[in-house]
């Protein structure tokens, strides 16, 4: 290896070129520059202003965020749903004069005046609802005019009411509590704002008004093409804003306990401005009420100090723009270029040395023969993609396929098929287990069981987090190969946590370690990893002493062996870690040892671009998938081996003439059977010298 191998293989192994693509992956990072820019502005100004994390400034800040925070939520609910409320400052004036009408003026009782402050701001959102979500006005155009409407309606009832409603001083306790009383230390006004936040959040991600919000911001015309009430689902957005800045009208007014002509002008610019560079989109479907509650907080502190250091009210209304209109620029540049930016660095390539290949030449134990040449076809273009096959006592044969059914071809001729079990997703590697269910890895979807009344019983779908994981592992993205140990613990392999089933030549190109093997334990119903950073795990097979089982990895063409119980608990020894092409799975031999299937064969183009990441990197961006650089798939190989790694004997179909692209195999009553994920057959190979009463379920479970 020279020097620049060296380096390369080093960068490659202490940078995780990974973690940036799936940092940018998780929905989170939306959130990334408005935090950051909140931590440079409370560094900022908590420099610049003495006593900036005094209790009595903060106090007052956060009694003066609960009102503004409501705003911020009522705008962002209708940025969510694909509008924009320009009225959100007028109605905010709006309930805090009608607040106070109603309880100076016309003496009512506090909870009617809640009811009908919050009713009032509910007509306005009405009026804009109807307006825009039923005759579809525009949005802007719209709430633009309702903004000078409601301020004209202010206007007069402040000219009407404004002497009565200074001459009267409420006595009740419960209203000014409303805007000065704490809880617990908190503002009751950031308590509510709060909990609605909480609530919005909730709502929006867990339930079906939510998604019906958030489906009708990204795409009116698909949400109505689903069936979805787009229509009443925007007036309702509008109905919300509207109660929202009442409400925060309503806290204002109980925390001044005064109106006047400048009440709420320039919010709808403040708010607009916190909601978007909070990260909620002006082009509708992506927002968040953690969002909004960034999003004000920047704003508010912003503007409060700028107050507090002497700046002028024309500075803080510039500051607003250029903030709004950077904040604008960055939403749109970063919604047009995030998929762009992922696509370019989302898949990391990383150094993978191979052993030497081992030779195929007479004299070696992989020496190049014809004897797949006489394989049997089984369901010829009858069956689409066996990537498993396997039998039964009754010596029945089961295949998944393609369109998600488990097969059954009856014996003795297997001339006659049924679809066993519809199972959906792919069926990958399959076992018998000591009852007779059939257990099924099934990519995309986890691990389940058909029991012998063909009841589909989902078994897990999930595993423990990785606690350092910055992409949620939990889910099970590919299991594709298990077996059965004596005490009836599951072990199964999914190849990889970064991809989905149909993106496996993705995770060939990065050849990192991006499998795992998990148990599931029937018993406890508890699943858990138990190895991990395994190169695309595909294949396991239990020994015969009981406590350990091999398996491959494909695309570091190696077979390994775990000791799970026993002596040398949690042990990994390699078995042959030189392997001439990429393995997959393996299986119980009559004689003791174990058959291999190899899905392809190494090539030196190929092993020569593993050891150049950058080289596959600029493949991946510039070259279209169905281009790039593959092994060798048309040759079919099987190998019997023992447990030391030893080869016994190697079948090859060269060219692929009879079985091409072999990923699996089972010995059964004499003969093999032999299935592919991208073949139209299973193939029968009658086996010499094999016994021919020996079984897989057999083997398994005969002395259980």
């Amino acid at each position: 290896m020279n020097v620049s191998e060296t380096v390369t293989r080093w960068r490659y192994r202490i940078v995780p070129d990974q973690v940036l693509g799936e940092l940018l992956a998780k929905r989170w990072i939306d959130n990334a520059i408005p935090v950051l820019i909140l931590l440079l502005v409370i560094a900022t100004f908590g420099a610049a202003i003495p006593d900036f994390f005094g209790g009595a400034s903060l106090g007052n800040l956060s009694r003066q965020w609960g009102e503004f925070g409501l705003l911020v939520l009522a705008l962002m609910v209708v940025m969510v749903g694909g509008g924009i409320d320009l009225s959100v400052g007028s109605t905010f004036a709006l309930g805090n004069i009608v607040a106070l009408a109603l309880l100076n003026v016309a003496g009512l009782p506090l909870p009617v005046v809640v009811v009908g402050t919050l009713l009032c701001g509910a007509a306005v959102g009405l009026v804009n609802g109807l307006l825009i979500g039923y005759l579809r006005l525009r949005a802007f155009l719209t709430t633009l005019v309702t903004l000078i409407i409601v301020r004209a309606i202010v206007d007069l009832l402040l000219l009407t009411y404004s002497v009565q409603i200074a001459a009267v001083f409420p006595d009740s306790d419960t209203w000014f509590y409303l805007g000065e009383g704490t809880v617990l230390g908190i503002p009751f006004s950031v308590i509510v704002a709060g909990t609605i936040a909480l609530l919005l959040h909730l709502m929006l991600s867990r339930t079906r008004i939510g998604w019906h919000v958030m489906a009708t911001g990204g795409s009116r015309r698909s949400a109505y093409n689903v069936g979805i009430p787009v229509r009443r689902t925007v007036c309702l957005t509008y109905v919300v804003s509207g109660i929202f800045s009442a409400l925060a009208g309503l806290l204002y007014a109980s925390r001044l306990g005064g109106a006047g002509a400048d009440t709420g002008i320039g919010l709808e610019i403040a708010a607009l401005t916190a909601a978007v560079l909070g990260g909620n989109s002006l082009g509708g479907g992506r927002g968040s009420a953690a969002k909004a509650v960034i999003g004000s907080v920047i704003v508010m502190l912003m503007v409060n100090s700028l107050v507090r250091l002497g700046v002028t009210s024309g500075a803080n209304s510039l500051l607003l723009g250029t903030v709004l209109l950077l904040a604008v620029a960055i939403d749109v540049r970063w919604l047009k270029n995030r998929h762009k930016l992922l696509t370019e660095v989302y898949v990391s390539p990383t150094y993978a040395a191979l052993p030497p290949a081992p030779g195929t030449d007479p004299g070696s134990p992989y020496a190049l023969n014809d004897r797949l040449r006489p394989v049997e076809a089984i369901g010829l273009d009858r069956i689409d993609g066996p990537e498993d096959v396997i039998l039964d006592e009754d010596d029945n044969l089961y295949a998944g396929n393609r369109t998600g059914d488990i097969v059954r071809f009856l014996a003795p001729d297997y001339t006659r098929q049924e679809v066993f079990a519809h199972v959906g997703g792919r069926p990958l590697g399959m076992a018998f287990a000591a009852d007779g269910a059939l257990i099924c890895c099934i990519g995309g979807m986890g691990l389940y069981a058909v029991h012998p009344d063909r009841k589909i019983e989902k078994l897990t779908d999930e595993t423990d987090r990785s606690l350092f994981s910055v992409i949620d592992d939990s889910r099970l993205r590919l299991a594709d190969d298990l077996d059965i140990a004596p005490d009836g613990r599951i072990f199964f392999s999914e190849a990889t946590i970064r991809y989905e089933m149909h993106e496996w030549p993705v995770d060939s190109l990065e050849s990192r370690g991006n499998g795992r093997i998990i148990c599931f334990d029937p018993a406890t119903r508890t699943t858990r990893t138990v190895l991990k950073n395994l190169v695309f795990p595909n294949g396991i097979c239990m020994t015969h002493d009981g406590v350990s089982f091999l398996f491959a990895e494909t695309w570091a063409g190696r077979i390994s062996r775990y000791w799970f119980d026993g002596p040398k608990k949690g042990r990994t020894e390699a078995v042959i870690p030189d392997l001439p092409g990429y393995p997959d799975n393996i299986n119980r031999a009559s004689d003791g040892s174990y058959w291999l299937a190899l899905v392809g064969m190494r090539t030196p183009s190929m092993d020569l671009a593993l050891r150049m990441p950058g080289f596959r990197r600029r493949m991946a961006r510039r070259i279209a998938p169905d281009e790039w650089l593959y092994p060798n798939i048309n040759s079919g190989c099987v190998i019997r081996f023992d447990e030391n790694g030893r080869v016994l004997e190697v079948l090859w179909d060269l060219g692929g003439e009879s079985h091409p692209m072999i990923t699996s195999m089972r010995e059964h009553k004499g003969h093999l059977y032999i299935g592919g994920i991208l073949n139209n057959r299973i193939g029968r190979l009658k086996i010499e010298g094999a016994d021919p009463d020996w079984t897989g379920p057999q083997s398994y479970w005969s002395a259980a």
